[in-house]
């Protein structure tokens, strides 16, 4: 509970401003750009949606119920855009379609056009954002649609069949509505990440919450009207999610016999193999292939530059940073988890909650909701040290590797706590009784007994939470000390000042570095189904 009122502390502090003066700073916003924000956003929010949803749905239904060509190969690679934090995309597309890039150069080359004969999009827009976040954001939607698709019933499945439903009235009729709750958890994952993005949209100049709140902070020095900024955006969000829950409202979606049986499979043969093989492919050439390639190129022709001193500099600081959350990050969850197990009441399950709420708070939101209370603390610490001592402290906790690590731990705390929570459960109670009876403590029980059973889930805990603190930028660009940059702040500051080249070694880390988790929950959940089946 104590972990559950520290880790709320951020949320309360932004919430605690909406009703503080802010000067005619929030009245010069509400009457210039507060209406820009709120459309871009909107219209961010629902150009995502439908692109995640299209891609996510379909390609997950796909790969499960259908076999083609290279099914079992896009089972897992459908996942690697998910690897590419959006702002790396949105700078890589702008160096790959700009006009002296190799597509508009090759166009030229190809009809003799000169400047002005004719017209190409521009990616750096509204759009541009939306297909660069759709590209990254619809892994989300696949995979929990994949899980949900895997773990449907065959009786259900099979019972539409001898009723005369084809694939596509299958799918419609039976297999989507089982798997909504799956989808829309999805699509909710999808949509926070959009209105938590900072990068892709301050690079493509389209103003939505997240830029304002950055932009009212440093731009005009008022914590003030940032912090109702992001109170703004904070409640919106939790608008969503109330309004998801209120959708579902006692619908419920049972699914028990069958389950373990191995799904009925459509072939596809001729031009559905070929149209389905293009659904597939297109997303992952996308999302990861076609910038991975841009990126190596870039790095391999400006080694010198991209690979420099400062690039190692940023890659140990950012390694530092996540071990040290995933680190804190295991060991709170398992505390969490296990508090959970020995006392399971109302308290600890509201408590437990609270504390993993903070994934669904965008990190620029929780990034001033540290630094108005740490802010606090620290002037109070100097004024009293002045008054008592005479000394002064100045900020010891403001601007600090432990405000950053505490930010990270707030935002992505649900991650590991989920994973532990899941295998912790996997144990059987009859062991703690055992083991109490042997005459261990509930401490020895937990580091002697659960601690080994669980270690896979606690590295892949780790894992998925050190991945995601190396590709944070909007909390990182707010909390971190000077002079202290991580590798997705080099790119966000080269990018800015169209330093690409210099940048490529940089997002190429960060792609390679989100790989091997990728790789890992699609070879898990493949197991799973399996293991299911087997037994």
């Amino acid at each position: 509970m104590a972990i559950a009122f520290l880790l709320s502390t951020p949320v309360i502090s932004v919430l605690s401003n909406i009703f503080t003066n802010s000067g005619e700073v929030w009245k010069h916003l509400a009457e210039t750009v507060l209406w820009t924000y709120i459309t871009n956003s909107f219209w961010l929010m629902i150009g995502v949606g439908c692109g995640v949803l299209m891609i996510g749905v379909g390609t997950a239904w796909l790969v499960t119920l259908c076999r083609f060509k290279s099914s079992r190969f896009f089972e897992w690679a459908l996942l690697l855009p998910l690897a590419a934090p959006a702002y790396v995309l949105a700078y890589t597309y702008t160096e790959f379609l700009d006009y002296s890039g190799p597509v508009q150069t090759a166009l030229r080359n190809l009809f003799g056009w000169g400047y002005g004969d004719y017209w190409f999009p521009n990616v750096r827009s509204l759009w541009g954002a939306i297909a660069m976040l759709s590209l990254v954001l619809y892994p989300y939607v696949y995979l929990l649609a994949r899980v949900a698709f895997l773990e449907q019933s065959v009786c259900t499945l099979e019972a539409s069949r001898t009723l005369g439903c084809g694939p596509w009235r299958s799918f419609f009729t039976v297999a989507l509505p089982l798997a909504r709750p799956a989808i829309v958890a999805g699509l909710a994952l999808a949509l926070m990440e959009t209105l938590n993005d900072f990068g892709t949209v301050q690079f493509f100049g389209v103003d939505t919450f997240t830029t304002g709140i950055y932009r009212t902070w440093f731009g005009m020095g008022n914590r003030v009207a940032a912090a109702q900024l992001a109170a703004f955006l904070l409640l919106f969000i939790l608008w969503l999610i109330l309004l998801e829950r209120w959708s579902r409202r006692r619908a419920r979606y049972y699914q028990h016999t069958g389950t373990r049986r191995q799904l009925p499979s459509y072939q596809l043969r001729g031009i559905r193999a070929v149209g389905a093989w293009m659904a597939c492919f297109i997303p992952i050439a996308l999302g990861f292939l076609v910038p991975a390639a841009v990126l190596l190129d870039m790095t391999l022709k400006n080694l010198s530059v991209s690979l420099d001193d400062r690039f190692w500099s940023n890659a140990r600081n950012s390694f530092i940073l996540a071990v040290i959350t995933a680190a804190l990050a295991i060991v709170i969850a398992v505390v969490m988890a296990y508090g959970l197990r020995l006392r399971s009441n109302m308290g600890m399950q509201l408590a437990a909650r609270v504390a993993s709420m903070g994934y669904a708070v965008p990190g620029s939101v929780i990034a001033v909701g540290i630094l108005i209370p740490i802010g606090r603390l620290d002037n109070a610490i100097d004024a009293w040290m002045r008054a008592t001592f005479g000394i002064s402290t100045g900020l010891l906790l403001s601007g600090t590797i432990t405000a950053l690590v505490f930010a990270y731990l707030v935002r992505f705390l649900a991650i590991s706590f989920s994973t532990v929570e899941a295998s912790l459960g996997k144990i059987k109670p009859s062991l703690d009784e055992a083991a109490r009876s042997l005459g261990l403590s509930p401490t020895s029980t937990l580091v002697q007994v659960h601690t080994p059973m669980m270690w896979g889930s606690l590295l892949t805990a780790g894992m998925l939470v050190f991945v995601d603190v190396m590709k944070e930028l909007p909390a990182t660009l707010i909390i971190r000390p000077f002079n202290f940059d991580t590798l997705a702040i080099r790119v966000y500051n080269l990018a800015s000042d169209e330093r690409l080249a210099e940048a490529s070694g940089s997002a190429l880390a960060l792609v390679a570095v989100g790989i091997v988790p990728v790789i890992l929950l699609s070879s898990r959940i493949a197991k799973s189904r399996q293991s299911q089946v087997d037994s």
